[in-house]
């Protein structure tokens, strides 16, 4: 059989069948990546989340996971490589990631989902960051802000250094903020703006497999300041928490792929800031957090398509609140 080339440029989406590897393909964009058959029910049975790192008082190098969902207390995963706060979380569907952290870094570390043990150095920001926030598809992450108003994006794949991405739309130099999204759209919950130091409840959207500058969504109901913390399935991102000292316990919600302001969902089980999202793709799941003077190793959990309440989850294997978190089955990957 001869093989004629395609007329016309792909766009980002288009799935191809790649005769020379006998593998299905999907374009991004900017480059044809082959299509992962595998799951979570087949990796890890059933959605995988890792929660990494945190502060208690002091930065901790724990490693917590649990099944998204199952219920139950969290298990101890493995160790980052240093005792760690403020980095990044995002993951594809076979690694998980944490990059930046306290003091400014631009590192990089990286653990398999499918096992459990201590994570490894991967590669470097092009930047060094602290307070970044981070989203991923299922080849891209994204890191936003850190102390800054860049972005920059890895292939995850890749050990190569991070690239420039763009910039933050509002120009605000964003800290303790929080992303997440699904597979075409970064979705980015700015929590403080330093200059004029005020609490923000900006939302602003990147185009995962594009480059260029934020755009703004719309607003989340409160002004809450340090740390809201949010994930996402492939339609609906859900946000809460947030406000130094005391915390807050509003969960509002989005519809990814319009543009507007947030809208009540319910409350968390405890009012608390600087928690972690995490997503399967029918459920919210949110540890750790603050309330000062206290450290919480609180889960609870929304189910995604419904609103209400947050329900008791289960327990961190010890309070902490800047974690990072990172699933193989999250809204990116949707």
């Amino acid at each position: 059989m001869i093989e004629n080339p395609s007329l016309e440029t792909a766009t980002s989406g288009s799935i191809r069948f790649n005769t020379d590897s006998s593998k299905l393909e999907i374009y991004n964009g900017e480059q044809w990546w082959e299509i992962d058959a595998t799951s979570p029910e087949l990796q890890t049975g059933g959605t995988r989340a890792v929660l990494a790192g945190g502060y208690s008082p002091g930065g901790v190098n724990t490693m917590d996971f649990f099944n998204v969902d199952a219920t139950g207390d969290a298990t101890d995963f493995g160790d980052l490589t240093t005792s760690q706060y403020y980095a990044g979380g995002f993951g594809s569907r076979t690694h998980g990631f944490v990059a930046g952290q306290n003091g400014s870094s631009n590192k990089i570390e990286r653990w398999v989902f499918a096992s459990t043990g201590s994570s490894a150095d991967y590669s470097d920001l092009s930047q060094s960051r602290s307070e970044a926030a981070a989203c991923s598809n299922s080849t891209r992450g994204v890191i936003i802000g850190g102390s800054r108003v860049d972005m920059e994006y890895i292939t995850m794949s890749s050990t190569a250094t991070g690239v420039d991405f763009g910039d933050i739309g509002s120009g605000i130099y964003a800290r303790y903020s929080n992303a997440c999204g699904n597979s075409t759209r970064g979705i980015h919950y700015i929590g403080y703006n330093p200059s004029p130091g005020v609490a923000s409840n900006i939302i602003d959207y990147i185009t995962m497999s594009t480059l260029g500058n934020s755009s703004d969504f719309g607003d989340y109901s409160v002004n809450v300041g340090d740390g809201p913390f949010s994930c996402s399935n492939a339609t609906r991102s859900v946000r809460t928490g947030g406000g130094f000292p005391s915390g807050t316990d509003t969960i509002d919600f989005i519809e990814i792929a319009t543009l507007g302001n947030s809208t009540d969902f319910g409350d968390l089980t405890v009012s608390r800031y600087s928690g972690e999202g995490v997503a399967s793709p029918t459920r919210a799941v949110f540890a750790g957090g603050a309330a000062h003077p206290s450290y919480y190793n609180t889960i609870d959990y929304v189910q995604f398509a419904s609103t209400g309440n947050a329900v008791d989850f289960g327990d961190l294997t010890d309070g902490r609140n800047y974690l990072s978190g990172a699933t193989n089955g999250h809204g990116g990957l949707g």
